[in-house]
Parts: C-alpha cells; structure tokens; sequence
C-alpha cells in the first residue's frame, strides 16, 4: 500500500489487502488469508475466478494471435458478433474496451443518426437521462449520468443533456419530444443504489422513444450476460431497445464491451465515425465468446434465479435478527440491502468490518450494501459467506452498544 500511494494517482482509495490469488469465489490475499467474493470486481467475474475453460481459451488464443488491428478483422471477433446477434434483438455490434466506451459510442451513435436522418436544422440533439444513473466515466458519459459528484468540477460539459427523476412516467413523458434523440436508461440503477426499474416505466419510455424518433439505450453494463436471470435483463422486461451497451461480465475479467443494435441504426456508423484501437481484440473476443457460450445456458440462468432467492432469505433472516436494513431490492445477483435510519452513511465502515470477517462486499453509495457475487458461486460458499457477513455486523452492533455506553456514563 506505500507503494500503491507513491506511484498511482490517488483517484482509488483500496481496501489494505491485497489481492494475490483467486478461484471460483475464493480469494487470498498476500498473507495467505482467504476471502468469500460477493463482488465479482463489481459484477465482472460473473464466472467466478481462473474459469478453467476460460484459461484454457485464453491460452489457446495467445498462441496464435494477439492483435491486429481494425486494418483487418478476425476470426475470434466474428464468432463473438454472431453469438450476440444469434443471441438477441441486434444484427450489428459495435466493440471497445469498457462500459463506459461502448456508452459513448451509443451516445455518439444516436446524436449521428438524428443528424443523418433529419439534418442539424431539425435541433434534434437531446439525450434525456435520469437521476442517479451512472452510464462511465468519460466528459461524455459522466455528463449523461445523473450523478453530479462525478461531472463537477469538469465543465463545461456538453449540452442538450436532461436528467428526470427514476421510474417517474409523468415526468419522463414531459421530458421525451420531437427535440430528443436519444433516452439512455439502466434497467436496474447501479451505482444509483440498485433499483430496478418497473416494467411499466420502461415501457412508457420505448412508446415514447417510438412515437418521437428517439433511440431507446438500454445501459446494461452491470446487468448483462445473465447477472439478472436472463442473458440480458430487457429479456426479462419483454421490452427490445434500439441499442444495447455491455461490458463487464462479458469478458469475465478481460476488458471488452459492446455496443448492439439493428443494421439499420448501425449502419450510421459508417467508416470513420468511430473506432478503437483494441476493440475487438482477438484475446477479448475469444474469451467474451466462451463466457456468452458458458452464461447463456439454462443451467447457468435458472442458477441465477435460484442463487438469488437464497441470497434474499439469507439477507431477510440475518435483518431478523440485527434490524440493519430498511429495504432489500434488486434482480437476480445484483442486490441491494439499504441500511436502516440508524447505520445511514456506514456502508464502507460495514465493507471494511466484512473484509476482516473475510467477507468481500460492495456499497452502491453511502447508505446501500451491493452483493453481487459469481453467478456460479457454490451454495456452501454463499452459505459461509453469510455467516460471516453476520459476525461482522454482530461485531458492529457490540461496538455500537460499546461507545454508547461510554458515552452515557461520561
């Protein structure tokens, strides 16, 4: 950790221990301690770590070839983009190497399809958002998402972006007009607190986006490749954007993301419009190309569905008990458990008393706990897990009651 300090940006303020080692959804650290991951690296290793059929993929890809660029295509990066499109609504996939590059991309594409089909006269150029989204880190991006703590301080920032409240039809309804291009939306808020959004929201939006013109985005970098039950959660929705983002679990570990959509949308990305460097690198292809292989399985999904209601029980059976949370919500493996009045603002200090109890968590902002763990993960892991997670949280509980005390009788 001096090390981290002396030589990295202090952009990241990592836990002290230090990663060496991992499988399935196991991890140790430098001093040999092992670790329960119900992170998945924030929703990433969907597959659980050191995937043998991955390494093996991996492997025999490095052998053969590592990059060529977008002078050429290859045969991996083929074979991705017609799983995808077998897979889906899409016919045409647009690749880069994150969450935030295939948001771009979409952002990008949607304001180049209104100016190729109704000339920059027609003013269509705005992209409504909603609040407390998170769409990446990019001016573009960070601009989009609702979220203002990642954008300030950074302007001027492009204009024509509108952001309404989540899950408010009326006010999406009033926001959605000839003037818009585009509608970008998570299906289920991550870095927002984890909150899904209602069927019927969603589909006010695609009516609406329909009826103006505009392009429906679905961001579905934390929700894709099976994280809610399906292999995308706008299957579970029964509601088909115009484009689709994805990244994380689609490369299980190995940087990648996507951009999908119709030929006839992504035909406006015509040569020159865009690009990337390392989009649709043949290591990332081949790799994203088995994890859609491994994920997109019923028993893969089905586990999912079945994992997920026994995290809920555990997390409903241990607020029996502790009284921690006042909401527990989410899809599939992305949950959120917000804590109760009393422990609002404490989601990393809950974070950090897990880690010493061996417990790898997440938070989605200051008052929200975020579980996202391997969509494989053994059920005797999650079962192990828990139990620690409420040590840790008995352990708060006593230190809580401690320092009251001290302070009543001071």
């Amino acid at each position: 950790m001096a090390t981290f300090n002396s030589v990295t940006a202090p952009d990241y303020a990592p836990a002290q221990m230090i990663p060496v080692r991992a499988r399935g959804s196991r991890v140790w650290d430098e001093q040999g301690r092992e670790y329960i991951d119900l992170t998945s690296g924030i929703a990433v290793t969907a597959l659980g770590h050191a995937h043998p059929q991955l390494i093996a993929t991996l492997t025999r890809q490095a052998e053969q070839l590592w990059h060529a660029s977008n002078v050429y295509t290859n045969l991996p990066v083929l074979k991705l983009a017609t799983r995808l499109t077998e897979a889906t609504f899409a016919d045409s996939v647009f690749f880069a190497n994150s969450g935030a590059e295939a948001n771009e991309a979409a952002l990008k594409l949607a304001r180049r399809v209104a100016y190729d089909r109704f000339g920059l006269d027609s003013k269509k150029t705005r992209i409504v958002s909603f609040g407390r989204s998170f769409h990446g880190h990019t001016l573009f991006t960070v601009s989009v998402g609702g979220q203002p703590k990642y954008s300030e301080g950074f302007g001027p920032l492009p204009p024509d972006i509108s952001h309404v409240p989540f899950n408010d039809i009326d006010a999406a309804l009033r926001e959605i007009d000839a003037q818009t291009c585009a509608v970008i939306v998570e299906p289920v808020q991550g870095e927002g607190g984890i909150i899904p959004a209602t069927r019927e929201f969603l589909e006010h939006l695609r009516s609406a986006c329909s009826k103006h013109e505009a392009l429906l985005i679905f961001d579905e970098v934390q929700t894709g490749i099976g994280r809610t039950g399906t292999l995308f959660a706008y299957m579970g929705h029964d509601v088909t954007p115009d484009v689709l983002t994805t990244a994380k679990a689609l490369g299980n570990g190995f940087p990648i993301g996507a951009l999908l959509t119709t030929s006839e949308i992504g035909k406006h990305l015509s040569a020159g419009t865009h690009g990337s460097t390392y989009g649709g690198n043949p290591l990332a292809a081949a790799v994203a190309d088995r994890v859609v292989e491994l994920v997109n399985t019923p028993h893969i999904l089905e586990g999912v569905r079945d994992r997920s209601n026994s995290v809920f029980a555990s997390l409903r059976s241990i607020n029996s008990r502790t009284g921690m949370f006042r909401e527990l919500r989410g899809m599939g493996l992305l949950i959120g458990a917000e804590l109760s009045d009393s422990y609002r603002g404490r989601s990393r200090e809950i974070m950090s008393t897990a880690l010493d109890e061996g417990v790898m968590l997440l938070n989605a902002g200051p008052d929200v706990l975020r579980f996202a763990p391997a969509l494989n993960i053994p059920y005797e892991c999650l079962d192990e897990a828990f139990i620690r997670f409420e040590a840790a949280l008995n352990k708060l509980n006593r230190d809580k009651a401690t320092s009251s005390a001290t302070v009543a009788a001071q």
